[in-house]
């Protein structure tokens, strides 16, 4: 008897329910926790798949790897915009043909970007397309429904592990708390299938650690202006983020000044 797969499983096939499948990335960092998680769904019996988030860059390998597991991709979507998602997109189209949608018309080609709330019927599955932004502008998550059974999609939005970095160039925090909120509502019950880190049984218990910790932060980051005697309007995010993250690893400051930076923006909205 076979064992089962555990999480990561660099470079093999990893059956998650009757639906999903996932093929990790070997291209672990601060970012990408373990590496860039492709997830492969099809419902039993179907023959077509359908894949999220093909890869990074330089992920030929990686590629040949998800159309063997794969065989006919009806279609490939986005979760969102950063490389380590879209980078093997060219590499997707030029060995399957598969066409390929994302919120974001850039990344959406062969048919028309995803809209929120839109249902897609595709490889024996519906799948509902969520906009569930605050990681970033254009960020995607797929319920995946089949027989009663759900699974939830959640690109970058929450992770397996840790927590995400809002990305200040067009993330933020009150989108990325009414996201969490729309989560937890529609999908508690439902697998998480993240793009990066493991899986869970269930999206609530971690999506509500996640509105928990970003509200427990920005707790901290009003006491920290206080402490400086600074407004939210004239903070410096660097001189926050050495008073708030002090026990973190230093190497992950940068990535906590850009969520730092989107608390900042926040707060000035208040």
């Amino acid at each position: 008897m076979t064992e089962p797969l555990n999480h990561p499983a660099y470079g093999r096939v990893r059956p998650v329910t009757d639906f999903a499948s996932v093929l990790l990335r070997d291209n672990p960092g601060l970012m990408e926790l373990d590496g860039t998680n492709t997830w492969i769904l099809r419902a039993p019996g179907s023959a077509t798949a359908v894949v999220v988030d093909p890869g990074p860059p330089r992920s030929k390998k990686h590629v040949r790897a998800i159309a063997e597991a794969a065989g006919e991709v009806e279609l490939t979507l986005i979760t969102h915009r950063h490389f380590d998602h879209t980078g093997a997109i060219k590499r997707m189209r030029k060995d399957t043909g598969s066409v390929h949608r994302a919120y974001s018309e850039q990344f959406s080609h062969g048919a028309p970007r995803l809209t929120d709330r839109e249902v897609i019927e595709a490889a024996g599955l519906r799948i509902t397309a969520m906009h569930t932004p605050g990681h970033t502008a254009d960020s995607m998550s797929f319920l995946v429904e089949w027989e009663g059974q759900r699974a939830i999609v959640t690109g970058d939005t929450i992770l397996g592990h840790g927590t995400t970095v809002l990305d200040p160039r067009d993330g933020g925090l009150g989108d990325y708390f009414h996201s969490l909120n729309r989560l937890i509502v529609d999908a508690s019950d439902a697998t998480l299938l993240p793009g990066h880190g493991p899986d869970h049984a269930e999206l609530g218990p971690v999506a509500r650690f996640y509105k928990a910790h970003r509200e427990e932060r920005l707790d901290q980051i009003r006491q920290a202006l206080d402490d400086l005697k600074v407004s939210p309007q004239d903070a410096k995010p660097m001189k926050v983020v050495r008073k708030v993250y002090s026990d973190v690893d230093q190497k992950l400051w940068p990535a906590a000044k850009m969520s730092v930076k989107t608390q900042l923006e926040y707060l000035r909205t208040l």
